[in-house]
């Protein structure tokens, strides 16, 4: 499986929050926008379940994102939220830019 370049060019003027502050960053904040959109969409509500969700799947997850430490904590999906300011995090990129 692979991305949509559309789906990942949405994300790819969003700022990593963690660069402006002294976090460990083991990992990818791509990986850990995909994999909380998709355990969402899944029914999960909580950071807990968002990880659940991801260790569950991580076989599957593997053929298309990085995770070069494995799954991201709960900790981690819910301090990284956190940090991410949610306009820009909605507003995305400009559609006339994105690619097709």
């Amino acid at each position: 499986m692979k991305l949509s370049h559309t789906f990942l060019n949405h994300f790819e003027t969003l700022e990593d929050p963690r660069f402006t502050s002294h976090s460990n960053l083991r990992h990818n904040l791509t990986d850990i926008l995909v994999i909380t959109i998709l355990a969402t969409i899944c029914g999960a509500d909580t950071w807990t379940e968002v990880s659940e969700f991801a260790a569950a799947k991580e076989d599957w997850l593997k053929t298309f994102l990085s995770l070069p430490n494995g799954i991201p904590s709960h900790d981690t999906f819910g301090r990284v939220f956190s940090l991410i300011n949610p306009d820009k995090f909605e507003a995305g990129v400009d559609p006339k830019t994105a690619l097709p």
